[in-house]
C-alpha cells in the first residue's frame, strides 16, 4: 500500500497527467491516469511486502509547544515520522519534506533517531538533540519537543550573519521610500 503526497511547490498552472504506477495504486485499472500535483509515491510498509520479516516499530511522542498539544503515536523503524504521523492523520509543522529547512525541527528529549539527510541543522545542533522529523527514521522509542523554526535558525546561522538587534533607521527610510 502506498500514500501520494501532494508537492507543496506545485500550483494550479502546473498540474498535468500522469500514468498511475500500478506498483503503488494497485487498485487503478492498467493504464489508467490521474490529474495530480506532482504527486510522490511515499511507500508505507506492510509485512506482506517483504515476506516474512516484521519492522519494528516505536513509540513517539510530540509535544508541539506552538499549539500546546502531545501527540503519540507508533512508527515504523522505516518510515520517516513525519510521514507516518500524516497517514494517522496528525499535524505536525512541516515545509520543504527533504530535510533542507528548520519548521520540522525537534530537540530529542529521551529515545534516539537516525536523521542521515538532515541537511537542514549542522553536525553541532544534531550533536546537542536537535533533528528533523521530515527525513528522521525511529531506533528506539522516542519523545521530542517542537522548535520554533526562527529559534533553530539563529542557533545555527545567528553568530555569522547576526551583529546584535537591528535598529530602525527612519531617516534611512524615509530616504528610500522619497526615490520611490
Amino acid at each position: 500500500m502506498a500514500l501520494v503526497m501532494p508537492c507543496t511547490f506545485c500550483t494550479s498552472i502546473q498540474r498535468q497527467s500522469f500514468p498511475i504506477n500500478r506498483r503503488y495504486s494497485r487498485n487503478f485499472r492498467r493504464g489508467a491516469t490521474t490529474k495530480c500535483e506532482f504527486r510522490i509515491p511515499v511507500e508505507v510498509s506492510s509485512p506482506t511486502d517483504r515476506g516474512s520479516s516484521v519492522v519494528p516499530s516505536h513509540k513517539v511522542t510530540v509535544h508541539d509547544r506552538q499549539r500546546g498539544i502531545v501527540h503519540e503515536f507508533e512508527v515504523p523503524e522505516d518510515q520517516y515520522i513525519l510521514h507516518s504521523a500524516e497517514a494517522q492523520n496528525i499535524n505536525l509543522p512541516f515545509a520543504c519534506r527533504h530535510g533542507c529547512c528548520t519548521s520540522c525541527a525537534v530537540r530529542v528529549k529521551s529515545g534516539e533517531l537516525q536523521q542521515p539527510q538532515a541537511l537542514g541543522i549542522s553536525a553541532e545542533l544534531k550533536s546537542q538533540g536537535y533533528a528533523l522529523l521530515c527525513v528522521g527514521f525511529p531506533t528506539s522509542d522516542l519523545e521530542v519537543e517542537t522548535q520554533d523554526e526562527d529559534e533553530v535558525y539563529w542557533l545555527q546561522f545567528g553568530r555569522y550573519f547576526a551583529r546584535g538587534p537591528i535598529e530602525r533607521d527612519d531617516y534611512a527610510l524615509e530616504l528610500a521610500m522619497g526615490d520611490e
